[in-house]
C-alpha cells in the first residue's frame, strides 16, 4: 500500500517587518571532551531563512550571540559570538503530480558553532540565542509580526548523575521539506536521536518569546526563564493546531486531519532519560505552513467502532478533485457483495465481530492507492456512574453504572472536575474524592470495553459547605384545635426543637398541634456536615373576616369581590356568578342585584360575612341602519336614544350634532357613534355606531372632442357607469347606450353632444364631447409656418387628420433629406430641435401617408416654414 504523506514547513522564527527573514530554528550540542577540569562542547545553532521572503527581508546574520546561565538563579555566565559557517539550500524537488497546487518549497539554512569550556555545575547551564521578530499572519499567534524567538539548549548538572556534563543532546533528524495540505490527513515526524543512547520522550510545548522591534538581536541575549509566546483563541502549547492533531510521546511523530489554510508556530519538546532520570529537554521551533492543495490518496482512520447500532457510514479523508472512482470492501468473509463503488457508502453489519474495511481509490489509473481499516462492530454499550456525598472535607463516592451488551468493561478513567489541583482523578472502577473547595463540579468518566468501545459521560456535582434544607410550610396558621404536619426537605438526620406538641420529631415530616404561636427548628446532619432551618406556626382561636363594602355596577360588567381577613380558605355564594368561588377577590358577574356571601376558615375555625352588588342598566342608544349615498351628496341619520343627553361623532361632516337626526355629509365612508349618558347610576356610556358608506364617484366619459366629413360614421364610447343617455339625439344611431354611431350631413357645422351615466347603485355623473363636420373629403391639413418660441401659439408643425382612420406616417425632412420627426399620431408634432438642438430659420419638407374612413389610401407632400 502507497502512502502519500503531506506538510509543507515554514520554521516559526520569522523576523519583524525590518527583518522578518528567519523561518525557523534550533540548538544542539556535542560533548567533545575535557579541558583541564572543565567540559568542552560544540554548541551548533541553526537558522532557517524563507528564500521566498519579501523584499527588503534580511539576510542570515553573519554571526550570532550565544549566552551561558547557571541554572541554579539563572545567573549570566559568558557571552560568544558564534560565526556562521555555511548556508544549505533545502528545496523540495518535482512534487507528485498526485498533488493538487503544490506549492514551491526553498528554504536557507545558516549553521552558526561555538564551543564553550565550563566546569561542572549542580544545576547545570542553558546556553541561548534570541532574535526578533515573526512574521506576519501567523494564524495561532496573536500579533506575530512583533513577537520574537528564543532557541535554548540544557547542559544537566552533577546533582542528578555523575556522568551528567559528559552528555551529548538530542539532535532532531526530520525533514524540513514536505507539503501538508489544508483538511487532509497528514503525518509529520519530529523524531530525534541520542549519541548516548537515552531514552527519548517527546511533548508538545510552548515556544518562547526573545528579542523585540527595539532590540531584535539582543547581546547578550537574556537568561531564562523564557516568556510563552501568546496563543491566539482555541491554540495553545498542548494543542498548536488544533484538537485534531496529536503527538507521539514515544516516537515524536505528529498525525492528524491538517487544519485550515495557513501558518502555525509548533514547538516539540524532546527529553533525554538515563536510568530513569531525566537529564534535559531540547526544543524544536518550527512553522508550519498548511497549503491550499490535495492529495489523490485513499485515506482512513486507523479503526472504526460502532458501540450504538450495526450501520457505518465511510468516506475517503482525502478531498482531492484528483480521485474519480472509488472501491469499497466492508470486510465481511462471508459475503462477496459486501462492496460499493460511491464515495460516501453506508453499511449495515448483519452481526457483532471485527471486520477488515478496505478502500482502493482510482483503481488501474494514474495516482492509485489503497488503505485499510479495522472495523469494531459491538452495539450496546451504555455508561454512566453514580455520586453520593456533596459536603465539603467529607468523602463524595463515586459508583459505576456502566452496561455493555459485549464484553466487558475493562477500563475506567475518572476526572472528579476539581479545577485548583490536577490529583483529581483515578483508574479505579469505584473511586472515592474529598473535595477541597465548595461550587459545581464537572465530574467526567471514561470508560472502555473489552471489545474496544470508548465512551464518556458527566455529571455536575454541587459541593456545598452545608447540605441544603427547606421547611414547608415556612410560616403557616392553625385554629388552636388543629395540628399540621411540617416537611423539610434533604438528606441526613433530622432533629426538631422544642419537643413540645410534636409528633415524629426526629423525621422530616413531624406533626405539631401548638396552643400558641410557636417557632419550630429541624437541624439536619449528613455525615458532620450541617444546617438548620426553622418554621413559624401561628396559632389563633377565631377567624376574622369583613367584606368590603356595598357597591353599584353596570348590568353586565363585572365586579372585583374582596375581604379583609386573615383566614387560609374561602368559599363564595352564589358561586355561579363568579370565576372561582375560592378566591379570596374573585370576579363577579350578576345578571341583577345580587348578595354574595364569603366563608373564611382556618383549620375548624370559620366567619361569614356579605357584600351587595347592585345592578343599573346601560344608557340606551340606537344610532339607526346603516345607509349608502352617492359621492358627494347627503343621509339623514335616524338615531333613537334612552338616557338623560346624548352627542354625536364625529360632528365635523354633521350639519348638527345636536339633534338626534341630523344629516351627515361625509367625505369618504364614516362610522358615526351616538354615545348617551344617564344619571340613575351607571357611570358608563352606551353608544352605537351607524355606518355611512359613501359609493365610489362616477367617472362620466365621453370620448376626446373630433373632427368627421360629412357622411363619415363616427364611433363614440362612453364609460363609468352601466346606464347611458345621449342628448341631443342627431345624427346619433341610439341614446340610450355606450357606443352609438354618428352620421351628418352637410347641414351641421359641429354638435356638442352630453352623455349622463349612471351607476348600478343609481349614482350618476355627465360628460360632452364636441364633433366638427367638415364638407369635403378625407384630408389631412398641415399648417404651412410654425414659430416654437414657447408662447404657446404655434409652438408645434403637427397633422390634422379629418376623415382618417389611422395615420401610417406623417414625417418631416430637412433640406438635405435628413429625417428630423416622424409620428404615427393625430394630433402629435414637431418642436424644431433635433436631440434637444434648436434648429435656425428654414423651410423643411413634410410627407403624410394615412388610410381615410373609407380604407382608401391618402398621401400628402408640402412644405413648412420654421421661424425664429
Amino acid at each position: 500500500m502507497k502512502k502519500i504523506v503531506l506538510s509543507i514547513i515554514l520554521f516559526c522564527s520569522a523576523l519583524a517587518s525590518f527583518a522578518n527573514h528567519i523561518t525557523g530554528g534550533e540548538m544542539s550540542y556535542t560533548y567533545i571532551g575535557m579541558s583541564g577540569s572543565n567540559y568542552q562542547y560544540l554548541v551548533t545553532l541553526k537558522l532557517y531563512r524563507n528564500h521566498f521572503a519579501p523584499p527588503g527581508a534580511a539576510l542570515l546574520d553573519d554571526d550570532a550571540s550565544i549566552a551561558v546561565y547557571n541554572n541554579e538563579g539563572n545567573a549570566f555566565v559568558e557571552n560568544h559570538i558564534a560565526p556562521r559557517l555555511r548556508i544549505e539550500n533545502l528545496i523540495l524537488g518535482s512534487p507528485s503530480p498526485c498533488i493538487t497546487n503544490p506549492p514551491t518549497v526553498w528554504y536557507e539554512v545558516g549553521y552558526y558553532e561555538v564551543i564553550i569550556s565550563l566546569p561542572a555545575a549542580t544545576k547545570g547551564y542553558t546556553v541561548t540565542y534570541q532574535r526578533c521578530c515573526r512574521i506576519t499572519g501567523i494564524n495561532n499567534i496573536v500579533g506575530s509580526k512583533d513577537v520574537g524567538a528564543t532557541y535554548a539548549a540544557v547542559i544537566p548538572g552533577n546533582d542528578l548523575l555523575s556522568t551528567a556534563p559528559q552528555n551529548n543532546s538530542a539532535h532532531f533528524v526530520g525533514a524540513d521539506t514536505v507539503i501538508i495540505c489544508a483538511g487532509n490527513p497528514f503525518t509529520y515526524s519530529f523524531a530525534a536521536y541520542d549519541d548516548d543512547n537515552d531514552s527519548l520522550s517527546y511533548t508538545f510545548c510552548s515556544a518562547y518569546r526573545g528579542g523585540s522591534p527595539g532590540n531584535a538581536k539582543p547581546e547578550p541575549p537574556d537568561g531564562p526563564p523564557y516568556d510563552a509566546i501568546p496563543y491566539s483563541a482555541s491554540f495553545n502549547s498542548s494543542a498548536p493546531m488544533g484538537s485534531g492533531v496529536s503527538l507521539s510521546s514515544a516516537t515524536g511523530l505528529i498525525t492528524g486531519l491538517a487544519p485550515k489554510e495557513g501558518i502555525y508556530c509548533v514547538t516539540v519538546c524532546v527529553t533525554e532519560y538515563r536510568n530513569g532520570v531525566p537529564l534535559a529537554t531540547q526544543r524544536k521551533d518550527l512553522q508550519i505552513k498548511i497549503a491550499d492543495c490535495t492529495l489523490a490518496a485513499a485515506s482512513l482512520n486507523p479503526q472504526y467502532i460502532s458501540c450504538d447500532g450495526f450501520t457505518l457510514t465511510y468516506f475517503n479523508l482525502s478531498n482531492s478533485p484528483l480521485i474519480n472512482s472509488y472501491s469499497w470492501d466492508f470486510g465481511v468473509t462471508t459475503l462477496t457483495d459486501d462492496t460499493s463503488n460511491i464515495a460516501r457508502p453506508s453499511f449495515t453489519y448483519a452481526d457483532t465481530g471485527v471486520y477488515k474495511l478496505k478502500l482502493v481509490t482510482n483503481r488501474g489509473q494514474l495516482c492509485s492507492d489503497s488503505a485499510e481499516a479495522t472495523v469494531r462492530v459491538f452495539p450496546g454499550f451504555f455508561p454512566g456512574f453514580i455520586s453520593t456525598g456533596i459536603c465539603i472535607t467529607k468523602t463524595t463516592s463515586f459508583t459505576d453504572t456502566t452496561k455493555t451488551k459485549y464484553g466487558f468493561v475493562d477500563s475506567w478513567k475518572w476526572n472528579f472536575g476539581e479545577t485548583t489541583v490536577t490529583d483529581d482523578t483515578s483508574r479505579l472502577q469505584n473511586p472515592s474524592y474529598v473535595y477541597p473547595g465548595i461550587g459545581v463540579k464537572n465530574a467526567m468518566l471514561i470508560v472502555t470495553n473489552s471489545k474496544g468501545c470508548i465512551d464518556t459521560t458527566y455529571k455536575e456535582i454541587n459541593i456545598i459547605d452545608k447540605p441544603p434544607i427547606t421547611v414547608l410550610p415556612k410560616d403557616t396558621l392553625i385554629c388552636i384545635t388543629d395540628a399540621v404536619q411540617l416537611q423539610a426537605i434533604s438528606t441526613g438526620i433530622y432533629s426538631w426543637t422544642p419537643p413540645l406538641n410534636i409528633i415524629n420529631a426526629n423525621t422530616a415530616t413531624p406533626t405539631v398541634s401548638p396552643t400558641t404561636t410557636t417557632w419550630y427548628y429541624v437541624d439536619v446532619d449528613e455525615e458532620g456536615c450541617k444546617n438548620r432551618d426553622s418554621a413559624r406556626v401561628r396559632v389563633v382561636d377565631h377567624v376574622t373576616l369583613k367584606a368590603l363594602s356595598d357597591s353599584t355596577i353596570c348590568l353586565g360588567d363585572d365586579a372585583q369581590l374582596n375581604a379583609a381577613t386573615d383566614g387560609l380558605h374561602f368559599q363564595w355564594q352564589p358561586s355561579a356568578y363568579v370565576n372561582d368561588a375560592t378566591l379570596i377577590n374573585p370576579i363577579a358577574t350578576p345578571t341583577a342585584t345580587t348578595v354574595f356571601q364569603v366563608t373564611a376558615t382556618i383549620g375548624s375555625c370559620s366567619a361569614t360575612d356579605g357584600v351587595t352588588i347592585k345592578t343599573v342598566p346601560y344608557p340606551g342608544a340606537n344610532a339607526g341602519s346603516d345607509v349608502s349615498i352617492c359621492y358627494n351628496t347627503s343621509a339623514r341619520l335616524t338615531g333613537s336614544y334612552t338616557g338623560a343627553a346624548f352627542s354625536w361623532s364625529p360632528a365635523s361632516t354633521l350639519n348638527n350634532p345636536l339633534v338626534i337626526n341630523p344629516v351627515a355629509s361625509p367625505f369618504f365612508t364614516t362610522s358615526y357613534i351616538l354615545t348617551v349618558t344617564d344619571n340613575i347610576g351607571c357611570p358608563k356610556p352606551g353608544r352605537d355606531t351607524v355606518v355611512v358608506t359613501v359609493l365610489p364617484k362616477v367617472n362620466a366619459y365621453a370620448g376626446r372632442d373630433t373632427a368627421v366629413v360629412v357622411g363619415q360614421p363616427l364611433q363614440f364610447n362612453a364609460s363609468g357607469g352601466s346606464i347611458y343617455t345621449w342628448s341631443p339625439p342627431t345624427g346619433l344611431s341610439s341614446i340610450n347606450i355606450a357606443n352609438p354611431i354618428g352620421i351628418y350631413e352637410s347641414a351641421i357645422d359641429s354638435i356638442r353632444y352630453k352623455v349622463i351615466v349612471t351607476d348600478e347603485a343609481g349614482c350618476s355623473d355627465s360628460a360632452s364631447v364636441k364633433v366638427k363636420v367638415f364638407i369635403t373629403k378625407p384630408q389631412v391639413f398641415v399648417p404651412t409656418a410654425f414659430s416654437p418660441n414657447g408662447d404657446g401659439n404655434n409652438d408645434l408643425i403637427r397633422p390634422i387628420a379629418v376623415g382618417i382612420k389611422q395615420i401610417d406616417y406623417f414625417r418631416i425632412y430637412n433640406r438635405w433629406g435628413q429625417l428630423v420627426f416622424s409620428t404615427t399620431s393625430n394630433g402629435q408634432g414637431w418642436d424644431g430641435t433635433i436631440k434637444g438642438v434648436l434648429q435656425a430659420t428654414n423651410t423643411y419638407v413634410w410627407v403624410v401617408h394615412a388610410v381615410d374612413y373609407t380604407g382608401k389610401t391618402f398621401f400628402r407632400k408640402g412644405t413648412v416654414t420654421l421661424i425664429r
